[in-house]
């Protein structure tokens, strides 16, 4: 079975479209058609159902996805390992990151690292952490640098860079700006807009309320943390965001009893060697942690 045939199977049944699994692999759909054609004729089975536009896997296509990523995995570590013996840092660093931390934490460690290594190609690609922490978790990316789970795939190594505590704000006219206590049963009769069900910070902020026997009353939800934030600025409800995101025209709000934390950090596989690149970045971006934060080292591949 060829690689690269593989390869393109792979993405194929991840991404659930060739035209998608085209773009992810630079390649056009008819080659990615091909690829898997090639792949049926050499295990002389079908891989995928096509129903309309639609495509789902096969019992075969099935059985071979768990065996393909293994192969793949296998070869990609080796490859790394041969890679690394050289000391060279360079090739190319396939990075997921949320766009929140693309905007707000990563410029300065992108700046550092391309200019400390020239020779490393940066692949970023920009995702909800939850996706993010899959693809890693799948080898499709080498490192994430998302918000962490709070119970990580079992897959994963979670290093936290950077403690990032989230706070309940509104706008500064808003009716609860005036109360003179708040708490969560204060909070949850007025709209709020928060990010999406699922969400690994949604997560935290349901476990708050789940807690105190408490649902808020959501009346938007968006995984985009700068659409929430100007939502909550022209009044339209309250909500919980970074406290780094709070000023000009969003104010926090004190409700007694509440204390939201959440982590942001690196994203690796347990059991993957990871390139001379991904190591550089990773100690790049260990020089961001504040003060008094211990970053524990991920453990060496057995």
């Amino acid at each position: 079975m060829d690689i690269d045939n593989l390869r393109a199977f792979v993405e194929v049944a991840d991404l659930g479209s060739f035209s998608r699994a085209a773009e992810r692999l630079h390649l056009t759909q008819p080659a990615v058609s091909k690829r898997i054609a090639a792949l049926e004729e050499a295990l002389d089975v079908q891989l995928f159902d096509r129903v309309g536009r639609g495509i789902t896997l096969t019992e075969a296509g099935r059985t071979l996805l768990e065996g393909a990523r293994r192969i793949l995995a296998s070869v990609e570590d080796t490859r790394t390992r041969i890679d690394n013996l050289s000391g060279e840092v360079a090739g190319r660093l396939r990075l997921a990151t949320s766009h929140h931390i693309g905007l707000h934490r990563l410029p300065e460690p992108l700046r550092t690292f391309t200019r400390r290594w020239p020779k490393v190609e940066l692949d970023i690609e920009f995702m909800d952490s939850e996706e993010a922490c899959r693809e890693v978790a799948r080898g499709t990316r080498e490192m994430a640098i998302v918000t962490l789970p709070a119970r990580p795939d079992e897959a994963l190594n979670t290093e936290t860079i950077w403690p990032d505590p989230l706070v309940p704000v509104a706008a500064p006219d808003h009716p609860l700006t005036r109360a003179c206590r708040l708490d969560l049963p204060s909070l949850a009769e007025h709209a709020a807009i928060l990010p999406g069900t699922g969400t690994f910070t949604r997560g935290i902020i349901d476990d708050a309320f789940g807690r105190a026997g408490i649902r808020p009353r959501v009346m938007m939800e968006t995984n985009y943390l700068e659409t929430i934030r100007m939502m909550v600025s022209i009044g339209l409800g309250w909500s919980v965001l970074p406290r780094t995101m709070t000023g000009d025209g969003v104010v926090e709000l004190r409700v007694a009893g509440v204390s939201l934390d959440r982590q942001l950090g690196l994203v690796t596989h347990r059991r993957r060697e990871l390139s001379n690149a991904a190591r550089a970045f990773a100690e790049i971006l260990r020089g961001q942690a504040p003060a008094g934060v211990t970053c524990p080292v991920p453990p060496a591949s057995p």
